[in-house]
């Protein structure tokens, strides 16, 4: 069974994915910061950029699918 939105929620799923999308973006963002930062470090923690960069590539295609 289909059902039809009404243009009203239409706007707001598109907006609360619009939402969603910009948080996943900034998070994307807030790991590559973390990333040079560790990576810039006297003696950085492999285990930690490791971490980080595979949450980053999870993020990444979360993006991708969204």
């Amino acid at each position: 069974m289909f059902y039809s939105l009404s243009p009203n929620q239409s706007r707001r799923i598109a907006s609360m994915q619009n939402a969603h999308l910009s948080a996943l973006e900034a998070k994307h963002a807030s790991l590559d910061r973390r990333i040079v930062a560790e990576s810039q470090r006297p003696a950085p923690d492999q285990m930690i950029l490791a971490d980080l960069k595979r949450r980053k590539l999870k993020l990444k295609e979360e993006i991708a699918f969204s």
